[in-house]
């Protein structure tokens, strides 16, 4: 039975509860005037339930579609402004014990070669990613007891805080490694991290267990109920995902919601941020043996509706996905972005082999200064900000001042700040003089003069060669 306050798995994912949604939803699917009224009522930025979202993904009407993403680009810019915060990912190992059908990490694949960073080879990794001028990494593992045991990901993460090259400095490691316990949720916060990020792949149990027919990852409840145990651990900041492609995407769309429901009601918090990945080719993984990918036309509404729906999260896209696809999901929702990504053990030092130990196959192949460029002549803000976490800012603190609309007092100076980093520290000189542009533009839309007139000064020690200043 449907329970979002349960902390058992198919209790807070209730299978009957998804199916019944779907059928209302298509009972409805037609209903102009309530889809209307639900467009209307997420104008107060306060969110939809998993069953509204869904019929709002089920509608087909173009006009009420247009509506829905003109409703979805307001709340990004209510919530987000034109600020988008720039990440990469770092592989640290690619040994995994599970059977994933869909990753090409898994056990019986004997053609991928297996690599594990030693530590002075991830001091290496780190150097070059603080040499593009990344401050925000994301910690990626494979399930493996003995060769990436917690003891390995906490040195790493012990290392990369410690590394100082330069100007360079990680101030912000999330980590997406496998569901573990409680204890080692603990440890892990108490090394520092910033957010705890894990995919639930698909919320189908049937179907999970078909795709995860091996290893540790085949337990759906232990798999699906570890972001209550960070929580228990002490976690706050957590991030959920499903790999679009893997299950009929209502299906999986209507399950994340109610784990982001299940979060909000059972620890005052829900999901600090929502990933969107889509399945893609690697290795000897081949999408045309699944039959539930998705179209771009599907992919844009469903970042839209998660953006309605959730209004409060941050949205993160990869480069799996293409540069045009990710020029249209940004202004419907998403707010961060990775970029001159590799998804390889070592890949940001051996480039003429990194694609060997890849998990996925990069579809946006352009260097960060590109990327940063493109955001720039989009309009964005890129932010390297990480004051938030590093602040206390985290959980319902964070999540508070977010839906008060608080937060911009903080987002719009501090990724103005990291951003004149950026132009002072790594940006080529075309690149330097679009972002000094727009930050005489931007600066004067720091609503509060005391902000505004001290993030001035902080802009002008920055250029003096000042660093890590924040609000």
């Amino acid at each position: 039975m449907y329970n979002k306050l349960s902390s058992k798995a198919e209790e807070f994912i209730d299978h009957q509860e998804i199916l019944d949604s779907i059928a209302w939803a298509d009972e409805n699917r037609d209903n102009k005037e309530l889809i209307n009224s639900l467009i209307e009522r997420a104008e107060d930025c306060k969110g939809l339930t998993h069953r509204e979202a869904l019929l709002l993904l089920s509608c087909e009407d173009e006009e009420l579609v247009e509506k829905m993403y003109a409703l979805a680009k307001r709340i990004k810019k209510a919530f987000y402004g034109n600020r988008i915060v720039m990440f990469a990912p770092l592989y640290l190992s690619n040994y995994c014990v599970n059977g994933c059908v869909y990753c090409p990490y898994h056990g019986k694949n004997r053609t991928i070669p297996r690599k594990k960073l030693s530590q002075e080879e991830i001091i290496k990794e780190v150097t070059a990613l603080q040499d593009m001028g990344h401050k925000r990494l994301a910690l990626e593992a494979g399930e493996h007891p003995t060769m990436n045991p917690i003891e390995y990901i906490l040195e790493s993460i012990k290392t990369i805080y410690g590394i100082k090259h330069k100007n360079g400095a990680i101030r912000r490691v999330n980590v997406n490694i496998a569901a573990t316990t409680v204890e080692n949720y603990r440890k892990l916060k108490e090394a520092g991290i910033g957010t705890y990020i894990l995919f639930q792949e698909t919320y189908h149990k049937t179907d999970y267990e078909k795709l995860h027919p091996t290893g540790p990852k085949s337990d759906y409840a232990y798999h699906t109920e570890a972001m209550d145990r960070a929580m228990q651990g002490g976690i706050d900041d957590v991030g959920i995902g499903v790999l679009f492609g893997l299950e009929r995407y209502r299906y999986d769309f209507t399950g994340l919601l109610m784990h982001a429901e299940h979060l909000e009601a059972k620890y005052g918090c829900g999901p600090h941020t929502i990933s969107v990945p889509r399945l893609c080719p690697a290795d000897d993984i081949d999408t045309k043996d699944f039959d539930n990918t998705i179209s771009d036309e599907i992919f844009q509404k469903i970042v839209a509706v998660i953006r309605i729906a959730v209004p409060y999260t941050g949205m993160i896209i990869s480069t799996r996905e293409s540069q045009k696809s990710r020029e249209k999901v940004l202004e419907l929702g998403v707010s961060q972005i990775s970029g001159g990504s590799r998804t390889s053990v070592g890949g940001y030092t051996t480039v003429e082999r990194h694609n060997e130990t890849s998990q996925f196959d990069v579809s946006d192949q352009r260097s960060l200064n590109e990327v940063i460029e493109w955001l720039l002549d989009l309009g964005y803000i890129p932010s390297f900000c990480t004051a938030c976490y590093r602040e206390g800012r985290t959980g319902d603190r964070f999540m508070s001042l977010v839906k008060k609309g608080q937060i911009a007092n903080c987002c719009q100076p501090n990724a103005l700040m990291t951003l004149k980093e950026y132009a002072e520290d790594y940006a080529t000189p075309e690149v330097k003089e679009k972002i000094y542009k727009l930050i005489d533009k931007e600066i004067l839309n720091v609503t509060n003069p005391n902000i505004r007139r001290i993030a001035i000064e902080n802009l002008k020690k920055i250029a003096d060669g000042e660093r890590d200043f924040r609000f």
